[in-house]
């Protein structure tokens, strides 16, 4: 395993965090290159990674809490939730948002088009926070098409729940997942990160390659934005999670059963990814199988929950085999790696060893 990870890094620069856990016990673990190109300090276990879109699997929790809490239901729309939502709004289920069915509009391109018409400009220096991707979302006329009908991934219904968690259990949202979520599981040091706030612990800093050359890209215009990818964590606490799931800490098996189910859109089939238009010859769309926060699809014939994370100088897995007992995390901060295919490599190992 080290193998494969170590070739990918060179000896002071940024990199990664990996950990295989199998039968319930830490098999590989190790940190490879820095966590900034200032201090030098090197990764290690304890190093604090953004998740990027690793972080829906919480707000999907968080939600799933207050259905136990009978404080919020799966068939609630979004205007039960906020009265002043666009008339679009009164279609889109809570089950929609939480997998990627909604129709809302993606924000990033909403900001896009403000910005080129004289609205507001943001920045990594003046990042977008939650309330005003709602404020986005409430301005558009229509949603994207008719929730059901299709599945596409939407940052937008990630951001919107993290702010229903907040309205609905009457605290912040980093709150609610600290009291809920971390501090059960012994999450000591996952954190929702909001600047000025609080703080990060061990924290790596993102990098990107620019003309051949890493350099330090931390924050983008969107990276304050928490329910679809604002939590920081590291290795240990991760494995804390995978605990949490496999025991059924938090709910109970049959709580968690919508979350590991893929979902059917309106007329019965599952959603399929749009055909290649590079593909040399037409191939029959792949199927998408998508629960709540996590992509369900089987790999190499075996069934994994599984979500990756990408954003301004980080990339991210989580590959949870639960059948075949083991699990797979790749942290990194730099955006030219692919923990996705590297953490695969492992389970090929760990699957021909079975």
């Amino acid at each position: 395993m080290d193998a494969i990870f170590s070739s990918m890094i060179d000896p002071g620069d940024p990199g990664m965090a990996v950990s295989v856990k199998q039968n319930g016990k830490i098999i590989f673990e190790k940190g490879y290159g820095v966590r900034d190109l200032r201090s030098h300090a090197l990764i290690d276990p304890q190093t604090n990674f953004r998740l990027a879109s690793v972080s829906k699997q919480f707000t999907a929790m968080a939600i799933m809490l207050l259905v136990h809490d009978g404080k919020l239901r799966y068939e609630d729309h979004l205007t039960d939730i906020f009265p002043d939502f666009a008339a679009y709004g009164k279609v889109i289920t809570i089950r929609n948002l939480l997998t990627h069915t909604s129709g809302l509009p993606d924000y990033d391109e909403i900001m896009e088009r403000q910005e080129k018409s004289g609205g507001p400009k943001w920045s990594p220096d003046h990042q977008i926070q939650d309330d005003e991707v709602l404020a986005l979302l409430k301005t558009q006329p229509t949603g994207l098409f008719v929730p059901g009908t299709r599945w596409e991934y939407s940052n937008s219904g990630y951001v919107v729940l993290g702010l229903i968690v907040a309205k609905v259990s009457g605290m912040p949202y980093r709150e609610f997942l600290r009291q809920r979520i971390f501090s059960p599981l012994k999450m000591d040091h996952t954190v929702v990160y909001q600047k000025g706030k609080n703080e990060i612990d061990r924290r790596a800093f993102g990098h990107i390659k620019e003309n051949g050359v890493l350099v330090e890209r931390d924050q983008s215009a969107s990276s304050a934005t928490l329910g679809d990818g604002g939590i920081y964590s590291n290795l240990g606490d991760l494995a804390n999670w995978d605990e949490g799931l496999q025991l059924h800490t938090l709910l109970s098996e049959r709580e968690m059963q919508p979350a590991f189910t893929p979902v059917r859109l309106t007329d019965g089939q599952l959603p399929h990814w749009p055909p290649d238009p590079q593909a040399a010859h037409r191939q029959e769309p792949l199927s998408i199988y998508y629960g709540f926060g996590w992509f369900l699809d089987p790999y190499q014939g075996q069934a994994r929950d599984y979500h990756n994370g990408e954003t301004q100088g980080f990339r991210s897995t989580v590959q949870r085999f639960v059948e075949d007992h083991f699990t797979v995390v790749v942290l990194s901060n730099r955006t030219d790696l692919g923990p996705e295919e590297m953490s695969l490599k492992v389970a090929d190992i760990l699957l021909v060893a079975q």
